[in-house]
Parts: structure tokens; C-alpha cells; sequence
């Protein structure tokens, strides 16, 4: 289990017709703060500002085919060589980290092929070291970005 210190992340919100709305600056837009919005916003700025994952390698929300059908993964992060470098899949505090969400990560892990995965729900957070297809590989701590 890894532990991020979120407390020094502070959020720029806004409340507009009574929605709390977040400034994500990946997508340089307003969202709706929903609770799997919450903890996608902490983890974008902890991965930026904390660890140092350069912003303009994180892209947000992105839309893939799995299966036949339209899903959006929450977080990739891509190398200097512009490939995919860590998944990362975001739940809201009341959703459990579970293998039902692992399964679902590793349905997009077939088609994005990361180096490392991300699960979270900002309470609980797990970290893989997806380079060995033979077993998964649970990391202690998040892999500093390779500059």
C-alpha cells in the first residue's frame, strides 16, 4: 500500500447555481467536483507538484475502445518517447479497491500497455510495476518519473 501525502494539494474550486465545480488543469476547464472527481484532481496534482511528473505528460479522460465499447481512463502519464508510462485509475472513497477494479484497469492496461499501474481511491492506493506480464509486481512507493 502506498500512502500519498495529498495536504499540500489545494484545489481551485468554484460554486456556480449550487455545483462545486474544479479547475483541472490538464483539460484547462471547469468540472463538476463529483467524490471520483476529487480524488482524480489530488492525484494529478500530487503526481505534478509532489513528485514531479511533468504536466505535459499527463493526459486526462481520454476515450479508448475496450472490447468494442467507448471507456475513458482517468490518468496516463507517457515517457519522453511520448508512450504510456503509467495507468492510473481513479474511485471515489466509498468505492473499495478491489480486484473488480483491478479488472477494470486491466482491461484498458490491454489496450494502453504501461510500464506501471495506479490504483486509487484516495484513501487507498496501490502501485504496480507492469513490465513483467508473468506476475504483478506491488511497489512500495510511486516509480520516479524517468527524465
Amino acid at each position: 500500500m502506498i500512502f500519498p501525502d495529498f495536504s499540500g494539494v489545494a484545489l481551485k474550486l468554484k460554486r456556480t447555481e449550487g455545483k462545486t465545480s474544479v479547475w483541472d488543469i490538464i483539460r484547462k476547464k471547469w468540472i463538476i467536483l463529483t467524490p471520483e472527481e476529487h480524488v482524480r484532481q489530488y492525484m494529478i496534482h500530487y503526481l505534478n507538484n509532489s513528485i514531479k511528473y511533468p504536466i505535459a505528460m499527463l493526459a486526462v479522460e481520454k476515450t479508448i475502445i475496450v472490447g468494442g465499447m467507448k471507456r475513458r481512463f482517468d490518468i496516463v502519464v507517457y515517457n519522453r518517447k511520448h508512450e504510456p508510462w503509467m495507468l492510473v485509475e481513479c474511485k471515489a472513497p466509498d468505492v473499495p479497491v478491489n480486484p473488480a477494479v483491478l479488472h477494470q484497469l486491466l482491461g484498458y492496461q490491454r489496450i494502453i500497455q504501461s510500464s506501471y499501474w495506479l490504483l486509487t481511491n484516495g484513501i487507498d492506493t496501490l502501485c504496480a510495476d507492469a513490465r513483467n506480464t508473468d506476475d504483478i509486481i506491488w511497489l512500495d512507493s510511486l516509480p520516479l518519473y524517468e527524465f
